[in-house]
């Protein structure tokens, strides 16, 4: 894990990380360079393989469904190292709609 950084402009949570289950290949970049460990690698259960596309199913199954999630979204402080270093280019960063109750 890399140290936090203070130059990532959102406070946590305002952005979330999405991840392209049809382009992830689960090589890990995202989970190594991301300073608030947001994300972990794991592997896609049979209902979220039913979801992809033919190609993304082959390439699922070349790379054994290993794919990246993002397990503490909500530690996102947007600064797009994971963007950057994704080589499948599977992640973008979306707003988060504001909770109900909070002022943001």
């Amino acid at each position: 894990m890399s140290e936090a950084r203070t130059d990532c402009k959102p406070e946590a949570g305002v952005f979330a990380p999405v991840i392209d289950r049809n382009r992830c290949e689960g090589k890990a970049e995202c989970e190594r360079i991301c300073p608030y460990s947001v994300f972990t690698i794991g592997t896609l259960s049979r209902d979220e393989r039913r979801g992809l596309s033919f190609l993304g199913k082959l390439k699922g199954f070349g790379h054994g469904f290993k794919q990246a999630f993002a397990t503490s979204a909500d530690a996102c402080h947007a600064c797009a190292r994971c963007v950057a270093a994704c080589p499948e280019r599977a992640i973008t960063l979306v707003r988060v709609s504001p909770r109900e109750g909070t002022s943001r």
